[in-house]
């Protein structure tokens, strides 16, 4: 209690004396009183009008009413103050019949310090009270308001405690086609939902009680309702707490309507880029995707790569703004050219990407030799000024040699850059039909370029943070690597390690992200930096010593540095890999294994390899949310994990469902998108490694 604070009291005696003893006594106490004299019982009355007295000290020895009148008078106003009688001698006996007439107590005037402590005990309860009174009577009213704002939201609204459901708007029960408030109150909240979402919902449900959900984080859940077919519902969940103990909040907007035709209108605008009217990047790659894992019923698919030739020329006549309105007419011409089931798309800066589909790819050639001739043709109008421009078109048919997306995208490139460094003004046919060619020539590009990027200084460091599904407090990253491109843009590692890794160079880039990695934990709060180890790394036997000089050169904790290595390039190569981890960990450094398979009780490697880290597959994230079989997979590696002390990592997490049914089957951390996205150290790499190939291979 603050003792500084102001009192108001009432001294109920026919003595002036009295009243500057009591008054004397509590500032001695360390309580500033403020001390009203009532002589008279009506005095008495117009002193607790005022609805400010804390205390009434009641001198028995001099006042004219006795304990029991005062007690009553003061209870018409006031019955929550106490009361405390004082008079010169006290025996057992008088202090019994005071505190039965409803006096606090009876203190002599010869117990200074024990009035003081009877005071002081009684001012701490009055206000402990006060303060509980206050806070009862405010939550009241705030669950009274919250009840009103239930039942008038349109929102469905639910409260749930330890799953059942307590409390259900109107709108709750329209939503799940609920007769009536007493078939659902008293429910278990999993009945409200299909079974493929029970997991998650059940996940964000612990996950908020734990502290560990955020308001703004939206859970998308199938309803179980018995009027209609199950519709997707947008979830949200807080934690909120009353008198009766800690409940969720759950909260779902009504379901969107069908849109109608202007709505769908914009949606599709909204999925074009909006100079060329062609799809953005990533939808015309998911089309392009979908589009190609049909084979046509006729003919093939091909994939054309057009970009208008030395395009900075034409932006230096006409300014960078107008440069935009020659790409859009530049693409209004391609559009007039396109058959109807041609997809087309703005692949990046100048560049569009049209997935055709033709009797042959002579046919997909001779188009774009069509759309050459007529762009080298056509004059293009901005304002008052006249622009001419030519074009280079490569073209390469969609086949079985390309055993990924991105292996055609790249020998789509390349034909482009044949014809550019040709000259330009032409199109281009990959016609590479063999393997080991079309390899042979993939590689000697990427190798060109990799050790054009180490002589350059062209990597950069990324890294992607792994978060905590239990804890906020430790911070790991998974470390990757960027390579800039000529033109300064970056190159994600799926385009140029393959080729790194069939050309010997994979030992080299290793050892660049290992030296970075261990320069950014030296520089920055991390405790754990992952760095994905090579099989050609694997089998370095001088990868150890040289990782231990740089990890004493920058005095860091070793640990600190965690190697990861698929779990499938360690079981083939299980010996190699026992021997690599079993040297590093002499130094300190942590072992992962990424990557991790749940489609057996693979265990054995676990207690082969002892690794400090598994990370769940990736691939497993997108049917996990609905599977329960995974589920239950990954909650037996999970177990298995905890029985070796192992901590488990889930990778790419993209929606906070997956982050849902991973709390709930205790995951100990994630990585991946939903997290965020990679994010690159701006960082030279002289400041990390030597400059040249040769001088990282020779160490």
């Amino acid at each position: 209690m603050n003792h500084n604070s102001g009192i108001s009291i009432a001294v109920l005696t026919s003595e002036q004396d009295d009243v500057e003893l009591v008054n004397r006594c509590l500032r001695e106490a360390g309580h500033a009183a403020h001390c009203q004299w009532i002589q008279r019982p009506d005095q008495f009355d117009e002193a607790m009008s005022d609805q400010t007295l804390e205390m009434v000290i009641l001198v028995r020895d001099t006042y004219s009413d006795s304990v029991r009148q005062v007690i009553k008078q003061k209870d018409i106003y006031l019955p929550e103050i106490p009361v405390i009688a004082i008079q010169q001698d006290v025996e057992e006996s008088h202090i019994l019949e005071a505190m039965k007439d409803g006096a606090c107590d009876l203190v002599s005037t010869r117990q200074i310090e024990r009035l003081q402590a009877v005071a002081t005990r009684e001012l701490r309860a009055l206000r402990a009270e006060r303060a509980l009174n206050s806070t009862l009577s405010s939550a009241t009213e705030y669950r009274r308001q919250l009840q009103d704002y239930m039942q008038s939201s349109s929102n469905a609204i639910a409260s749930v405690q330890e799953g059942i459901i307590t409390e259900a708007n109107s709108a709750w029960l329209q939503l799940f086609g609920i007769n009536s408030m007493d078939d659902v109150v008293g429910s278990p909240l999993m009945d409200s939902f299909e079974s493929e979402s029970q997991a998650a919902v059940k996940g964000a449900l612990i996950a908020t009680t734990k502290g560990k959900w955020q308001a703004s984080e939206k859970l998308f859940a199938k309803s179980a309702s018995n009027r209609n077919q199950a519709v997707e519902l947008e979830l949200r969940f807080s934690l909120n707490e009353f008198e009766d103990g800690p409940y969720v909040q759950i909260r779902i907007a009504p379901p969107e309507k069908a849109p109608e035709e202007p709505t769908k209108l914009v949606h599709e605008a909204l999925k074009r880029d909006p100079t060329t009217l062609f799809f953005h990047r990533a939808q015309y790659l998911e089309r392009m995707t979908k589009r190609i894992s049909r084979k046509p019923k006729s003919g093939l698919h091909a994939v054309a790569l057009l970009k208008p030739d030395d395009f900075s020329d034409v932006r230096n006549k006409v300014g960078h703004i107008a440069s935009e309105e020659v790409i859009a007419q530049f693409a209004e011409e391609v559009r007039k050219r396109m058959h109807p089931r041609d997809v087309a798309g703005r692949f990046e800066g100048t560049s569009l990407m049209v997935l055709l589909e033709r009797g042959n790819e002579r046919d997909a050639e001779v188009w774009g030799q069509q759309l050459v001739d007529h762009m080298q043709a056509h004059e293009f109008r901005v304002g008052d000024q006249s622009v001419r421009l030519t074009c280079t078109v490569g073209v390469c048919a969609v086949s079985g040699v390309f055993s990924s997306l991105d292996e055609l995208l790249a020998a789509v490139a390349e034909a482009h850059k044949k014809g550019k460094d040709g000259g330009g003004n032409s199109v281009f046919l990959s016609e590479s039909t063999d393997e080991d060619t079309r390899l042979k020539r993939y590689d000697a590009m990427w190798v060109k370029r990799i050790k054009a990027a180490f002589a350059e200084n062209r990597f950069r460091l990324a890294h992607l943070p792994i978060a905590g599904l239990r804890s906020d407090s430790i911070h790991m990253y998974d470390m990757l690597i960027r390579m800039i491109d000529e033109q300064g843009e970056a190159v994600l590692p799926s385009e140029f390690l393959p080729a790194a890794e069939r050309n010997n160079l994979m030992k080299s880039i290793d050892r660049w992200i290992f030296s970075a990695a261990i320069d950014y934990c030296a520089e920055n709060s991390v405790d754990g930096a992952f760095v994905r180890l090579s099989r050609q790394s694997m089998q370095d036997t001088s990868l150890p010593q040289w990782i231990a000089e740089q990890i004493e050169k920058r005095n860091i904790d070793p640990s600190k540095l965690c190697v990861q290595i698929p779990e499938q390039e360690a079981a083939k190569f299980i010996k190699q890999t026992k021997i690599a981890v079993d040297a590093l960990r002499k130094i300190g450094v942590m072992f992962a294994l990424e990557h991790y398979g749940v489609d057996k009780n693979r265990f054995q490697i676990l207690d082969i390899l002892k690794p400090n880290f598994i990370k769940i597959d990736g691939e497993l994230m997108h049917t996990l949310t609905t599977d329960t079989t995974m589920q239950e997979s990954v909650r037996q590696v999970t177990a298995a994990a905890e029985q070796r002390n192992i901590k488990t990592i889930a990778e790419r997490v993209e929606n906070a469902n997956a982050m849902a049914v991973l709390f709930q089957l205790g995951i100990h951390f994630m990585q991946g998108h939903y997290v965020h996205e990679p994010e690159v150290v701006l960082q030279e790499a002289s400041d990390v490694v030597q400059t040249t190939l040769e001088a990282i291979a020779s160490n």
